[in-house]
């Protein structure tokens, strides 16, 4: 499960785009796309919602991949996750996640410090 939790938080594993490249559900991918369509006001189609996890090797959600401002910072820090951050308690980018998503938090101090190589 380590692998995927995301650099946030989040667990990648209830992520509906995770859901939908794992099963392969085009049903899902389809109400995915509509609804972060209309949360994010961009065009979003179903081929879009398609992502093995944050931090696991594969495909990853064009958010994901390039514009997640959290995942960029994890990656060019080299931290594992936010948790492994001097900066969390104080991060502006990642207190967004943590006080939408409480469970966020819960998940990456349940990380503890892991190495990279996990």
């Amino acid at each position: 499960m380590k692998k995927m939790i995301a650099y946030c938080g989040l667990n990648c594993e209830k992520c509906d785009a995770y859901l939908a490249t794992v099963s392969d559900d085009q049903k899902l991918r389809e109400k995915t796309a509509k609804l972060w369509a209309e949360l994010n006001d961009v065009p979003i189609l179903p081929e879009h919602i398609n992502c093995q996890g944050c931090r696991a090797d594969g495909i990853k959600t064009v958010f994901c991949d390039n514009i997640c401002d959290i995942r960029q910072c994890a990656l060019k820090k080299g931290v594992v996750t936010c948790r492994d951050c001097s900066d969390l308690e104080r991060c502006s980018t990642a207190g967004k996640i943590l006080e939408n998503d409480p469970s966020a938090l819960k998940n990456l101090k349940s990380q503890g410090k892991i190495c990279k190589g996990e």
